[in-house]
């Protein structure tokens, strides 16, 4: 039937499922019973050659499957013997107990155990759960290198090793951990390298590392998500608390990250949106792991809808259902804003990027343009007449959408005995009126006269040209308040591990999956 079907739709590519891409049946049980219907691109190509036994460096965005696209295949090719037969090394840890719960849902079937290594808990415990026939160690490159300097894993030889986003180990400063840690390894081996950007000093690793690799890539034009819009916010420096509030509710945000350039930004700011009635939370590094963990749990649990937080502690912070990233100022490199608007959008769910600059951010704004090859759309802040409008249309929505209770019968005919129907409809419509706060000032922004003016001097100065900076077109009303004014704050300086080692109150464990039986 199948072929019969390929034959009559000759101008249809045939459409690719697990079945056809020679997984073990027990993996293709646990891709079933995790949901996933055709594997996505990264999947697909990547796939093949991991179950071939071939090296490769994969580059593909946050969110696109990357983890299944090497460790489906890697559980495959398993003997299961009792030895560790993949390490899998991430930024993290994180996303290495992310990771590491993933592996064992897609391995369960196979009796796979996994064992999450990463600093601030127990050697022995990690250990124990090692010799006690894990055949997957997640690990975080600070602890890893620890045990392995110190001989403390015997007859440590996997087969299968996976340097997962290598791009956020340069940034966060393991590139030489990294070098020492496969000095470590199996000289025969497979390795592969997964990585959301390619920058020279991750090629010149993978040149290193791997033996003569299939390279996986998407183009320049597909850096970033295609599920993912992206719009720009033009305001004075001032407005930024206000435009992000203002944003929020216009938004209906239901998840959201936003991301701070440092830390005394990020206590700061989660104060005010609290204050503003949202449950926010901050994250970054001079926190202990413990509060760490505390508020990634919250966040994932939704008892945390924002996430307030530096680069360097939101690496390998994966959620499914983030709707929004907010950039409280433009990144400082491309490669950032990549790693930082790739939370959102993930497992083919649409999500929105946000970023606010000022006029002097302009020339940042073009760079990252032009070296991610991404479009962003120019937009105007909401005035509050504009709130009105879509206060009352959310009204009207939620209205329709009410549930009616029986004791509302009661209340209704208790009413009617000394007001008419149609006053009572008006009072009710105005107690929800009343309770619709919008805060901040009228318009915020550069109006759309004197935004108009700074890109056509901004054109003459670079060749990018004028208006075009503002690609996408203008959105929304265009009486906006003005202002100018830039502003850089400083990196947010990481320990190692991302904050893992030095930290006191550490205490979680490293965490072992396997059946219970």
């Amino acid at each position: 039937m199948q072929e019969n079907a390929q034959t009559e739709n000759t101008n249809e590519e045939p459409t690719i499922t697990f079945d056809d891409l020679g997984l073990r049946k027990e993996i293709l049980q646990s891709v079933k019973y995790a949901g996933f219907k055709v594997p996505s691109p990264i999947q697909e190509k990547a796939i093949p050659v991991v179950l071939a036994g071939r090296d490769m460096v994969g580059q593909a965005h946050t969110g696109t499957g990357k983890t299944a696209a090497f460790a489906l295949p890697a559980l495959s090719n398993m003997k299961v013997d009792g030895s560790v037969e993949m390490l899998v090394i991430t930024p993290t840890r994180e996303l290495a107990t992310q990771v590491s719960d993933e592996i064992f849902k897609y391995g369960r079937n196979l009796g796979i155990k996994t064992v999450t290594v990463y600093g601030g808990s127990s050697y022995k415990r990690q250990l124990d759960l090692i010799n006690r026939g894990a055949s997957v160690v997640v690990a975080t490159p600070g602890r890893l290198l620890d045990i392995l300097k110190r001989n403390m894993i015997n007859n440590f030889a996997p087969s299968t090793v996976v340097l997962d986003e290598a791009d956020e180990m340069l940034d966060m400063g393991f590139l030489d951990d990294i070098n020492e840690i496969f000095s470590y390894l199996p000289t025969t081996r497979q390795t592969l390298l997964f990585s959301a950007t390619m920058p020279a000093p991750i090629k010149t690793l993978a040149s290193r590392i791997l033996e003569k690799p299939e390279f996986i890539s998407i183009t320049k034009g597909e850096t970033t998500n295609t599920d993912i819009e992206q719009l720009y916010y033009v305001i004075d420096e001032h407005e930024r608390d206000d435009a992000i509030i203002r944003l929020m509710d216009s938004e209906q945000t239901k998840k959201a990250v936003v991301f701070c350039r440092t830390k005394s930004e990020v206590d700061r700011l989660s104060n005010v949106l609290s204050n503003s009635g949202y449950l926010a939370n901050g994250l970054h590094g001079d926190m202990e792991q413990r509060q760490r963990e505390t508020v990634i749990k919250g966040f994932k649990a939704n008892s945390v809808k924002v996430l307030v937080a530096t680069d360097v502690a939101a690496r390998g912070i994966h959620v499914d259902n983030i709707s929004h990233v907010f950039n409280y100022h433009i990144p400082f490199d491309p490669e950032s804003y990549v790693h930082r608007i790739g939370r959102t959008g993930r497992a083919g769910t649409k999500g929105k990027a946000i970023t606010l600059l000022t006029p002097l951010e302009f020339k940042e704004l073009q760079r990252i343009k032009q070296k991610v090859g991404t479009s962003m759309a120019h937009a105007f802040v909401p005035s509050k007449n504009d709130m009105r409008v879509t206060t009352i249309q959310n009204i009207v929505k939620n209205i329709e959408d009410q549930k009616i209770y029986d004791e509302a019968h009661k209340v209704l005919d208790m009413l009617k005995e000394d007001i008419d129907e149609e006053t009572i409809m008006f009072k009710l419509i105005s107690m929800i009126l009343d309770k619709q706060d919008i805060k901040g000032p009228n318009t915020i922004g550069i109006p759309a006269d004197k935004l108009t003016a700074i890109l056509e001097r901004a054109g003459k100065r670079n060749s990018g040209g004028g208006r075009g900076h503002g690609r996408g077109g203008y959105r929304g009303n265009r009486n906006r308040s003005g202002g100018g004014g830039g502003y850089r704050g400083n990196r947010e300086g990481g320990s190692r591990d991302g904050g893992n080692r030095n930290r006191s109150g550490g205490r979680s464990s490293g965490g072992y999956r396997g059946n219970k039986d």
